[in-house]
């Protein structure tokens, strides 16, 4: 996993590094650049586009003159600096560099408080205002400056983070942040990043690694962690010789109305694609024909009007309940049937989550280390209005705590809460996958890999990753705009053939 590191934890990350390597920290803030640059110049290649620095006075301005610097040592031809002296302080480093770039050539300007701002006619504009260390919104001149930029057409590059955002915690709704085309960060996303508030002010992101210590950072056992595909190389089990469909256990989907039958169909193929010895779903009488002629390994236990089927709750490795059930007496007393009768965990979606919300003396019998998989609406509905994506995932932790149970809250990031409290960012996923019926997919494949013998915890994390993994193959090899799910279940034999190898 790769840890992900409040504001707090990178200065701790940054002094341990420079105390212990050592290097002094005008040497790791060169390597950082070094690294921004390696990064841009591979992107941005032409040195004769026009390119604006545009520099505070702390270490993240330091960053940018050292950064121009650099451009200009690789042939850089139309580069200047914009220093905004809005502030009387200024940090060594920053003093140390700028020392350095006045025995250049590139052209220095400053941006006094309450100045005119300059005409901007660059193409290209590298802003390196503030950090990570920025606690409050942006007023005064600062604000001033990012609204301006902000009004530019031009294409804008943040240094490590856009001016405005905070790298965790909550982020006001009326906060002015620096809206970039692309932000070059320093070792690792910012949690932030990864949440929906960043949306409006990030394109896109990468990290490029500024060789910060990583033993100290994994000691500081971040409850945030991003997943990477080798952490799914080693939990995925590949199949063996001498296995029969009883080594992979046997799942039921308890899904579907007959005017829904296409979650049932996409939950229970997904949970067969994704390995299962055995699927079984649990669904209306009407719909036997369309799930026999949609998936025919798939096998049936049949739901004829409002009586409940009989079931034999011993047979199951994994029970899923929820995609396309409804709300009405006969979804209760299906769930409830489920909750009286099945001492697993269970994976909990769509209306199953509604009829939980709604009905709160259901909670106690949840069986530890279930999995809800809530979307954002779904979320609030359970757990209360939230206002921000931070508060979800604080919610999320106390939830998961208090229950013992695994909140799957689904997002571009899906995020994967455990009753130890740690968040887990899954990494794949596209916005080709927006369409409906792919959270039904998702909840087939935990259902499979409960079955076959994973932890709630392995399931929620390799479940999120094959999910969107798939759809990025699909979205990438066939340059496809829009994946279906349908299509995302039958790669998944191919997606985690590739990842056990």
């Amino acid at each position: 996993m790769l840890p992900l590191l409040t504001s707090a934890q990178i200065r701790e990350a940054d002094a341990y590094t420079i105390a212990h390597e050592p290097i002094v920290s005008i040497d790791l803030m060169e390597r950082a650049s070094k690294a921004f640059v390696g990064w841009f110049i591979n992107h941005f290649p032409d040195n004769k586009q026009s390119i604006t620095v545009y520099c505070g006075t702390g270490n993240n301005g330091g960053d940018g003159l050292a950064i121009a610097r650099m451009l200009d040592d690789h042939h850089y031809k139309s580069l200047n600096i914009k220093i905004a002296r809005f502030s009387a302080k200024a940090t060594d480093d920053f003093n140390a560099n700028l020392k350095r770039i006045q025995q250049t050539t590139v052209p220095l300007s400053t941006i006094n408080p309450g100045e005119c701002l300059p005409v901007e006619e660059s193409e290209v504009l590298i802003v390196a205002l503030l950090g990570t260390g920025l606690n409050k919104p942006l007023e005064g001149d600062f604000k001033r400056l990012v609204n301006y930029i902000n009004s530019l057409q031009k294409t804008v590059v943040s240094v490590d983070v856009p001016a405005g955002l905070f790298s965790d915690g909550e982020i006001p709704p009326d906060a002015v942040v620096l809206k970039s085309d692309l932000v070059i960060t320093f070792q690792a996303p910012k949690i932030n990043f990864l949440l929906p508030e960043s949306g409006p002010y990030i394109k896109w992101w990468e990290a490029v690694n500024i060789g910060i210590d990583e033993k100290f950072i994994r000691s500081l056992d971040s409850p945030y962690q991003a997943v990477e595909e080798i952490d799914i190389r080693k939990i995925l089990k590949p199949r063996r010789r001498f296995s029969n469909k009883g080594t992979y256990g046997h799942s039921l989907i308890i899904a579907g109305q007959p005017q829904t039958m296409g979650a049932a169909l996409l939950s229970a193929s997904a949970c067969a694609y994704a390995g299962a010895g055995l699927t079984t779903a649990c669904v209306p009488q009407s719909g036997l024909a369309a799930l026999n002629c949609y998936m025919p390994e798939i096998m049936a236990i049949l739901r004829e009007g409002n009586k409940i089927p009989e079931i034999s709750w011993e047979n199951f490795n994994s029970i899923a309940i929820g995609p396309g059930l409804g709300k009405e007496k006969d979804a209760l007393a299906l769930l409830t049937d489920v909750l009286v009768n099945y001492e697993k965990p269970v994976v909990f979606d769509a209306d199953a989550l509604n009829l939980l919300s709604a009905h709160r003396e259901l909670w106690p019998k949840i069986p530890v280390n279930s999995i809800l998989t809530p979307h954002m609406k779904e979320f609030d509905r359970l757990f209360g209005e939230q206002e921000n994506w931070w508060q979800r995932m604080q919610t999320g932790i106390k939830q998961a705590k208090e229950h013992q149970l695994y909140v799957l809250l689904k997002n571009d990031y899906t995020l994967v809460i455990t009753p130890q409290g740690k968040v887990y960012f899954n990494t794949t996923s596209n916005p080709a996958m927006a369409s409906g019926g792919m959270g039904d997919v998702l909840t087939g494949i935990l259902a499979s890999l409960l079955a076959q013998g994973y932890s709630s915890e392995e399931a929620c994390i390799i479940g999120a990753y094959v999910h969107g993994k798939a759809g990025d193959e699909l979205a990438s090899l066939n340059k496809m705009n829009v994946v279906l799910p349908n299509q995302v279940a039958a790669r998944l034999p191919f997606t985690m053939a590739k990842l056990m190898t």
